[in-house]
């Protein structure tokens, strides 16, 4: 596996993620570079993806790179049966820089061991999503003023969400207190909860979203039912609309609370939140635009400045 790669928010120390934190805030106040000139990435998009692969091209076209790939695996040879393996080792002779969406769980980590060329895991099934984390963390930390010591509400689809699988992982760092909030069908693996109990992560479950949750969180973490997964069609019309959050379920919340969502929403997130200035979701959205800019320079080896100063300044 290429070392410049990255597949899962645990190959990041917690250094690593505060120096890439710092990056994306350079990015953020100088967005427009030509530092990947001459370089060129791929991105290839073997599930559908609007913010991710959107945010990603932009990085790269603001930082002077070119972009080739597929947002769409039926028209590739991957519908003729070409398999992972040959599309890889095949792009891999263009670019020098491969960002994979994937259906299955562990492709992006299969990729790694047949190229050099080093791969960002854009999200693999139910599995990963670590640049995601990095603009959660870069979110969190903007609006927070820091990550150390928060009370993150999760609130969803626990098993199938990638984002949070990812987030809890990238927060072992920081000393969290974690609230699970989900119905028996949808509740956090058990994997993750071993997790957080072999690295000292305070958590506790809950079915009912209830106000004395959402009054004591710093963060919460709304997350999309996602029909993609269920193969029960049945089963996901039975747990689609449990978790609805409304605008006046947020009036005696905490002035620090944000509200975050990795988006695209459907019924979690009621469109009279949008106008409270605790939602953060549309703003979360865009800081992926830098968090992806300095993952991409990581990636590829370049050194970016670091910007040390308080966001309040």
């Amino acid at each position: 596996m290429n070392t410049s790669s990255l597949v899962s928010i645990a190959d990041l120390s917690k250094e690593q993620i505060l120096r890439l934190l710092k990056q994306a805030r350079y990015f953020e106040e100088n967005p427009n570079q030509r530092i990947l000139e001459g370089r060129v990435v791929a991105t290839l998009f073997f599930e559908p993806s609007t913010r991710t692969r959107l945010s990603f091209e932009t990085a790269v076209n603001r930082l002077g790179g070119r972009v080739i790939g597929f947002s769409d695996a039926s028209t590739t040879s991957s519908s003729k049966g070409e398999t992972l393996k040959d599309t890889i080792i095949m792009v891999s002779n263009y670019v020098d820089l491969i960002i994979m969406r994937h259906y299955l769980e562990g492709a992006a980590r299969y990729a790694t061991e047949v190229t050099a060329t080093p791969i960002i895991n854009a999200g693999d099934g139910a599995n990963q999503h670590p640049s995601q984390t990095m603009l959660d963390l870069y979110s969190i930390y903007k609006t927070q003023g820091r990550l150390d010591n928060l009370t993150i509400t999760l609130v969803g689809d626990l098993k199938y969400g990638r984002t949070v699988h990812s987030l809890l992982m990238a927060m072992r760092h920081f000393n969290p207190t974690f609230r699970f909030v989900a119905c028996d069908e949808l509740r956090m693996p058990k994997e993750y909860k071993e997790f957080c109990d072999k690295n000292g992560i305070k958590y506790t479950e809950h079915t009912d979203f209830s106000e004395d949750v959402i009054n004591s969180s710093d963060i919460i973490y709304m997350t999309r039912v996602q029909r993609e997964r269920f193969t029960d069609i049945m089963e996901y019309e039975r747990v689609k609309d449990l978790y609805n959050l409304h605008n006046s379920m947020l009036d005696n919340s905490r002035e620090n609370l944000r509200i975050l969502h990795p988006l695209p929403r459907v019924n979690e997130i009621n469109p009279d939140v949008d106008d409270n200035p605790k939602a953060y979701y549309f703003q979360q959205a865009k800081n992926g635009l830098y968090a992806r800019q300095a993952l991409i320079c990581n990636a590829l080896g370049i050194d970016v400045p670091l910007y040390e100063k308080p966001f309040n300044e």
